[in-house]
């Protein structure tokens, strides 16, 4: 399937991206397997999408949970949460 992945704000900096088309070879997949898939491709992209980092996640411009599952076509963005002050 192919997806569009954005990424926003600190995680756009470690990356040196604001975007990409990945294909990634099954029909669905839930968010958290699509960012373990793709922290697995290098070093830098492993940091910044690591486990344990707090990041949020929409899907087609709606909030979504970890186990939200990604279908052909869907855009998946990737960015930490914001506070405010």
């Amino acid at each position: 399937m192919k997806l569009t992945i954005k990424y926003f704000a600190s995680v756009r900096e470690q990356l040196g991206i604001s975007q990409e088309i990945v294909h990634i070879d099954a029909p669905e997949l839930p968010v958290d397997s699509l960012r373990v898939r793709l922290a697995s491709r290098d070093e830098r992209t492993a940091e910044a999408l690591r486990a344990g980092r707090p990041l949020r996640t929409a899907v087609n411009h709606e909030m979504v949970a970890d186990t939200f599952v990604v279908r052909e076509d869907s855009e998946i963005a990737f960015f930490p949460p914001v506070t405010g002050g």
